[in-house]
């Protein structure tokens, strides 16, 4: 997305290494930055690589990012000349759940209020296929009298937006919370109607600030909500076990 984040585990998944840059705007200069810093891991044996993207991952392993209107762009190349190794491609919301719902009894729905509103879907620790067209960002409802997108109402930039702070975080009043709230509510009951799930995780900035809205959601007797158990890193974390699944696949 706004940043690239390389991260080297170890085989048994403990994070030895990372480094992270601001992608560029330029899809030639983000290739320029990611190569530069790819090559820095080269000294290591490489099983296996994820790579994390925001957007949709196609069948001739080019990659269409979403947020940076590029199309068909080859990552694969690239990555498979600096390293002999297995290469995946995934969704980056879709790791993150991954993640986020491993090891979780029943069926969980991960949601990241960000930038946007993304998400997955993940069942007896792997991906399911309902996960792949998850884009409940985009279902319309009413806020304040007009009909917007979900994630134009209750994605973290959205309530920046409309408090005029820098960060959503910084709202901990009750009002304000119970706003935050109320926002988060409208999508929540048609996700717990079409996907039936037994637990929400609730990500992104607003998950770090989980336990001061969760008093104020709305009580579904079969879904139990949840923090994520690692905010800021679940997609890295999904990536490593993405890998490992695939390994033994």
């Amino acid at each position: 997305g706004t940043k690239t984040l390389i991260a080297l585990f170890s085989k048994r998944g403990r994070v030895i290494r990372r480094t992270k840059f601001k992608t560029a705007q330029g899809y030639k200069s983000f290739i320029q930055d990611l190569e530069a810093n790819l090559v820095r891991f080269r000294s290591r044996r490489i099983k296996a690589v994820t790579v994390a993207i925001p957007g949709v991952v196609q069948e001739n392993y080019s990659v269409k990012f979403g947020n940076r209107n590029w199309q068909n762009i080859d990552l694969y190349d690239l990555i498979n000349k600096l390293f002999d190794c297995p290469i995946w491609f995934e969704n980056d919301a879709n790791l993150a759940a991954l993640y986020e719902g491993y090891r979780l009894p029943g069926r969980t729905v991960f949601l990241t209020f960000s930038t946007g509103i993304g998400g997955g879907i993940t069942e007896k620790n792997r991906i399911l296929a309902e996960s792949n067209g998850f884009e409940p960002g985009h279902r319309i409802y009413e806020y304040g009298g007009v009909s917007k997108e979900w994630e134009d109402i209750a994605a973290a930039s959205a309530i920046e937006s409309a408090y005029h702070v820098d960060l959503a975080t910084s709202l901990r009043k009750k009002p304000q919370l119970q706003d935050i709230a109320k926002r988060m509510s409208l999508g929540l009951p048609d996700i717990v109607q079409q996907y039936h799930p037994d637990t929400i995780v609730l990500g992104g900035p607003m998950g770090r600030i989980f336990r001061l809205i969760a008093p104020y959601l709305p009580l579904e007797p079969s879904v139990k909500y949840r923090k994520p158990k690692r905010p800021n890193e679940s997609v890295i974390y999904g990536c490593y076990i993405y890998a490992k699944q695939k390994e033994h696949e």
